[in-house]
């Protein structure tokens, strides 16, 4: 059966007007200077193309590479949108990954497109956010007065250990004395790591200080001090707080980041 993609694309739909603003509206250059491999090897895929089959996934929910890569070898619309290509997952996985600064440079441009196509009405917008886990361990948060205290316990479990060791070698015969110094080294060397890090993170932090109203400390982290520790329906998680701001009219996006904040309201979105 002959399939003209062309007419797979129909005016008025999501995938049209994304076909269309990706074509002859953004300015893709700083995605094609990292796939311009014209000397050797096989040509890149044009970053156009992953574009639009990863915006047109994210629309209906996809976010697996893998998905997308099963969705351009067997949906027409993704066929469509991608000209009959099928990349690899990999190559899809490294493009979401790999160009950060870009995707925020086509935000902008997006925003200013809407704004001259009248989109944006500038009467109202909203704010919400989404708690997002990251990889930083809550237990390694608090204030500075508080991880000062976290330090100065682990220093004093380090004293009983070392009273209960020489304690502990006056009453033992030699092959249960080795025994425990095996350990009694692990646990020490433990305790040893711990006090070093926090220590070290104290010697050089300063105070973090809330955007609300009310300026007052909030928690540091050792692992990720970026990070905050936020209050969600499934307990307490550290991590950040996602904002977007939409523009009432035809509820677009215009704004959108991941804030230390766990209040929308004390973060500099609104503003």
């Amino acid at each position: 059966m002959v399939i003209n993609f062309d007419d797979q694309i129909l005016p008025g739909t999501f995938e049209y007007a994304l076909h269309y603003l990706i074509e002859h509206k953004v300015d893709l250059t700083e995605f094609h200077v990292a796939y311009c491999n014209t000397h050797e090897g096989r040509p890149a895929i044009d970053p156009a193309i992953l574009l639009k089959i990863i915006l047109f996934a994210y629309s209906k929910g996809i976010t697996s590479s893998r998905h997308i890569q099963w969705c351009c070898q067997s949906n027409i619309i993704f066929k469509a949108l991608s000209c009959d290509t099928s990349p690899d997952f990999t190559t899809i996985a490294a493009f979401v990954s790999g160009h950060s600064s870009a995707i925020v440079n086509l935000f902008e441009q997006v925003v200013l497109i809407c704004h001259e196509q009248d989109l944006i009405g500038h009467d109202l917008v909203a704010i919400d956010g989404c708690k997002l886990p990251f990889n930083a361990a809550k237990e390694w948060s608090g204030t500075l007065d508080e991880l000062a205290h976290k330090r100065d316990k682990l220093r004093e479990q380090m004293n009983r250990k070392l009273e209960e060791h020489k304690a502990n070698d006056k009453l033992l015969s030699d092959a249960q004395t080795q025994k425990r110094q095996l350990k009694f080294q692990n646990t020490f060397d433990t305790l040893q790591a711990a006090h070093d890090k926090v220590a070290e993170f104290l010697e050089s932090a300063t105070p973090r200080q809330g955007q609300g109203t009310r300026k007052r400390e909030v928690k540091s982290n050792i692992t990720d001090n970026e990070s905050c520790k936020m209050k969600t329906s499934k307990g307490t998680v550290q991590g950040y707080n996602g904002i977007a701001t939409v523009d009432s009219l035809h509820q677009i996006i215009i704004d959108a980041e991941a804030i230390g904040e766990g209040q929308d309201s004390s973060t500099g979105a609104n503003r």
